[in-house]
């Protein structure tokens, strides 16, 4: 029998496509081949592993066809099966937000930590400014029973993916949507005791160095800050003085090229005390932690 003839199993079609995205520049082309296969065949990615010998229908396999030709065009994974993993809660996304990152993730814990250190009794007001898919207002809403919430992005298609993903984890009722830039959208008077934001971070330059399948697919105003890269989290290092009081927390996630530079932000303000940069997993700055003085 010729390779052409030879039957299409759950475990060829994983192999050959792990090899063809491989060839087209994926950087994770295994565990592409798993996701789109599991949204043609219509299960979770673990069931593929029961069922490398089944044979894969013709629909299934027209349907993972289009998804696979879809991606090594070079359109992400997330927007092709509508969502995306973070803190271990399925997320909806779509080319109006940014695909969640897993680097995002120690801004959550960062958040939770420090919650817990402080062990208060009240409710904790907080302020997610720039939501995007609202990864962040949901994850903390579900992660914190006795918090409330207020999430801002200029986006309206941003704000209804949001309110999507708030619906789906069941936090609609503790989370205040606002439509605005940054701090924009909130009344003078709010204080909050936690700013968090995943802001723009990307310098122009860097912009033009990140791969297509981001710059071509991902909105590029939840990416490019500006000429340095800071102007966004300098707006948001003076703006959430406003709205925090003494002992108030500020966290932002950050690159690791501009580590310096958003430090000395800081310092130049005068209204917050820098108490930690967090690093990722590979020893990268990744999460600033400053508190009003």
């Amino acid at each position: 029998m010729s390779a052409d003839q030879e039957i299409w199993t759950i475990g060829r079609l994983l192999n050959w496509t792990t090899e063809y995205l491989s060839n087209t520049g994926s950087t994770s082309p295994r565990l592409d081949a798993e996701v789109l296969l599991a949204e043609a065949r219509c299960c979770e990615r673990i069931d593929l592993y029961t069922a490398f010998d089944e044979t894969a229908d013709e629909k299934m396999r027209t349907v993972f066809r289009d998804l696979v030709r879809r991606r090594a065009a070079g359109t992400p994974v997330a927007y092709l099966v509508g969502q995306r993993e973070f803190y271990s809660m399925a997320f909806e996304v779509t080319p109006a937000v940014l695909v969640p990152r897993p680097e995002t993730e120690f801004l959550i814990v960062a958040l939770l930590d420090q919650v817990k250190q402080e062990q208060s009794k009240r409710t904790l007001r907080i302020a997610d400014i720039g939501t995007g898919s609202g990864v962040l207002a949901v994850t903390a809403a579900v992660q914190l029973n006795d918090c409330q919430v207020t999430a801002t992005d200029v986006s309206s298609a941003a704000l209804e993916v949001a309110r999507r993903n708030a619906s789906r984890h069941q936090v609609s009722d503790r989370i205040d949507w606002r439509e605005g830039d940054l701090f924009a959208a909130l009344e003078a008077e709010v204080e909050f005791d936690y700013v968090l934001s995943n802001p723009p971070y990307v310098s122009e330059e860097e912009y033009r160095q990140l791969p297509s399948d981001v710059r071509d697919h991902e909105p590029r105003g939840a990416l490019v800050a500006g000429e340095r890269g800071t102007e966004v989290i300098e707006q948001l290092v003076s703006g959430a003085v406003a709205h925090t009081k003494p002992g108030a927390w500020l966290l932002v996630e950050i690159s690791p090229m501009i580590e310096q530079a958003v430090s000395d932000s800081f310092a130049t303000n005068g209204a917050w005390q820098l108490e930690r940069i967090t690093k990722d997993h590979a020893g990268l700055a990744r999460v600033v932690q400053a508190r009003r003085v």
